[in-house]
């Protein structure tokens, strides 16, 4: 049994006590019960213990009407401030309360806030604001040397420079092809559908999505090639893969115009709902969810999936007869029909024509018409081609997108869940009637980032420079006074956000400065970006056992909730699974170690170091900041009282993997 590291949690102030074995009684939580049952120690372990769903539901303000995940954010964003260490000197590049331009995003908050009587969190300093940026615009921590140079740098523009200088690296590609990886569910295997791309598909579809943003490909040309593109195989055609994950056998073929229809809207729209429309009318069903939907009939959603209508995925096999890469194509034989009403079997229910129709008859089919325009495609247009032009012209698109990205810089999007979109509710200009209010907590900005969206031509990076430019999104986490979780939709404060597990796997092998080395098994580059060993799982082109070549890395990774891109979401739940592996996995055990075979050279490196050097080297490694003065204290006592100085070290290394700072970005 390896020995207990009771003196680095006990010793080093503001760590992140998990819940886990090593945990006794602080100052305001209890101790172990009688019944050896652990309890938690600091408010944090709410996040990661066995209260975590009441937690999440209550947050500081129990009884609120918000949403259970604006209650979540308030009450983590809340507890982590506290538990955070404050920052070393290095104040703010700007102070807010000044006159912003019409029409950009701090001018449309700022109006918020003062006609609700909110003041805004403070800056946030650079210490926080280069590890925050880095981390949401590349998923990597800030170089060292980096963060010295920005916080020392007087330039009133730095903050602007030091975006600019992100979104050029290939960083910003990896984090983001995972991003739309995620978001286009591009994996190997379905088991909701038992869909198999194989690997090849997955890694075609990996290779276009990666070079599509390298590229700087307009969103609205990606779209249209993910909803419109034709293909005899797969394993070449990356874009092709998209709809085929909508495949759904053992049914009639309606099922898969169905669902290929409902991912489309869901990614592309925001509109989960269009899921349920093909199941059933609004009416009774959707009445207190969405008031567009409540009024939306099933042969409207039938409407939309009769543009899929003319299009087969089908697998072919092999020269064994195994599985092999798909084919997408449209108007082949028995698909040159629409959509026909002639179905009493399948995963939805039956899609049976009006008594008296029949066979042959224009009642028999439901012809494909845009729900939003009435617009039908034109003769010599193919119905994905007509689908697609339809869907990116359509301002919905655009809101979409931004508020899709929105939600990954500020924890929840400006209409939330992002994929619950209600048409009848977006207009400021129009209202909804009573009791339904406006959906988005601020329509005019959704209206304003789609609209600046479109005059950038669709740009990703135009979009994440706005706004991570923006000082809205340069508040603080913490604030000064007495929070209301009503505030949480208004954006008035950073909430925090716990990193994605690529982001905690890459952060430990980078500041550790042992990196491993990876292949997933299956995988050929197909003459593509994808080199020959990987260091950073950020570049892994999926989620599901991947990477193979490490089982320790796949549990740690697995721990944080990365999904399959499937009926599993990502997710930023804690578990007591996270505490553990952060504290025992063998993956970080193997780089806080000063000696054997592959010793983490942040340690080997830095070991002759005097105390204090030392302590601010690794802080600055790890957490991409100094310590605070109690910080210091407490640790260079640690290294100076050891009997064995390197095993402190190493122990004092493992501390700050278990830190609030280190698995939280703030």
């Amino acid at each position: 049994m390896k020995k207990p590291r009771w003196v680095p949690v006990l010793a080093v102030g503001g760590l992140l006590v998990f819940c886990g074995a090593l945990i006794t009684k602080a100052q305001d939580g209890p101790a172990v019960s009688n019944s050896g049952q652990l309890t938690m120690v600091h408010a944090d372990c709410s996040f990661f213990g066995p209260d975590r769903d009441k937690f999440a539901y209550t947050g500081l303000n129990g009884g609120t009407s918000v949403s259970r995940h604006g209650r979540t954010l308030s009450g983590l964003t809340s507890l982590v401030g506290r538990m955070v260490a404050a920052p070393p000197p290095g104040s703010s590049t700007a102070t807010f309360g000044l006159t912003h331009q019409a029409g950009s995003i701090d001018s449309y908050l700022q109006a918020d806030w003062k006609a609700n009587g909110i003041t805004p969190a403070p800056m946030t300093t650079d210490w926080e604001f280069i590890r925050r940026v880095t981390l949401d615009l590349t998923g990597r921590i800030p170089d060292p040397a980096r963060v010295l140079s920005f916080v020392a740098d007087t330039t009133p523009n730095k903050r602007g420079a030091l975006i600019e200088e992100l979104l050029a690296r290939p960083e910003w590609v990896d984090k983001w092809t995972m991003y739309f990886g995620d978001l286009l569910q591009n994996t190997v295997n379905k088991p909701s559908s038992s869909v198999n791309r194989l690997a090849s598909g997955r890694n075609a579809f990996y290779l276009w999505i990666h070079n599509a943003l390298a590229n700087s490909m307009p969103y609205n040309q990606m779209a249209t090639q993910l909803i419109s593109m034709a293909s005899t195989n797969t394993f070449q055609d990356g874009p092709a893969n998209y709809l085929v994950g909508g495949f759904i056998g053992n049914g009639p073929s309606q099922d898969a115009m169905d669902q290929m229809t409902a991912n489309v809207f869901d990614t592309f729209m925001g509109m989960a709902h269009v899921n349920c429309l093909l199941c059933h009318n609004g009416r009774g069903h959707l009445d207190t969810l969405s008031l567009w939907a409540s009024s939306t009939t099933r042969y409207q959603a039938w409407q939309l999936a009769s543009f899929l209508s003319h299009t087969q995925a089908a697998q072919t096999k092999d020269s064994s007869n195994n599985p092999s890469f798909w084919t997408l194509q449209d108007n082949p034989k028995g698909y040159t029909l629409d959509y026909t009403l002639n179905t009493t079997t399948g995963n939805r229910p039956t899609r049976t024509a009006p008594t008296g129709c029949k066979s042959g008859q224009p009642c028999y089919y439901v012809p494909p018409q845009y729900i939003f325009n009435g617009s039908a495609p034109t003769a010599g247009t193919g119905y994905r081609v007509a689908l697609a032009n339809d869907i990116t012209n359509d301002f919905l698109f655009s809101r979409a997108a931004v508020n899709y990205i929105w939600a990954q810089f500020f924890g929840m999007g400006i209409v939330d869940p992002p994929d619950t979109f209600d048409p009848a509710r977006l207009d400021p200009g129009s209202p909804p009637p009573a009791p339904w209010t406006l959906q988005p907590s601020d329509a005019n900005l959704l209206n304003a980032l789609a609209m600046h969206f479109i005059q950038d031509g669709y740009s990703m990076k135009a979009l994440m420079r706005e706004i991570t430019n923006s000082q809205a999104y340069q508040l603080s986490s913490r604030y000064n006074g007495q929070w209301d979780v009503a505030w949480e939709p208004l954006f008035a404060r950073k909430n925090v956000r716990r990193l994605w597990s690529e982001e905690v796997h890459d952060a430990v092998a980078q500041s550790s400065g042992t990196f491993p080395s990876y292949k997933m098994t299956g995988y050929t580059d197909q003459g593509g970006y994808y080199p020959a060993t990987i260091s950073y799982t950020m570049q892994l082109p999926d989620v599901i056992n991947a990477p193979t070549s490490d089982g320790n890395a796949s549990n740690l990774l697995d721990s944080f909730l990365r999904g399959n891109r499937d009926d599993q979401p990502r997710k930023e739940d804690g578990s007591i699974l996270q505490a553990l592996n952060l504290m025992n996995n063998p993956f970080v055990e193997a780089r806080i170690q000063y000696t054997g075979s592959a010793p983490s050279q942040l340690i080997a490196k830095n070991l002759t170091l005097g105390n204090a050097d030392l302590v601010n080297t690794l802080y600055l490694a790890i957490l991409s900041r100094y310590p605070t003065s109690d910080e210091m204290t407490k640790s260079t006592t640690l290294l100076t009282g050891a009997s064995n100085r390197s095993q402190a070290v190493q122990d004092l290394v493992w501390s700050l993997y278990n830190k609030v700072d280190f698995v939280f970005n703030y």
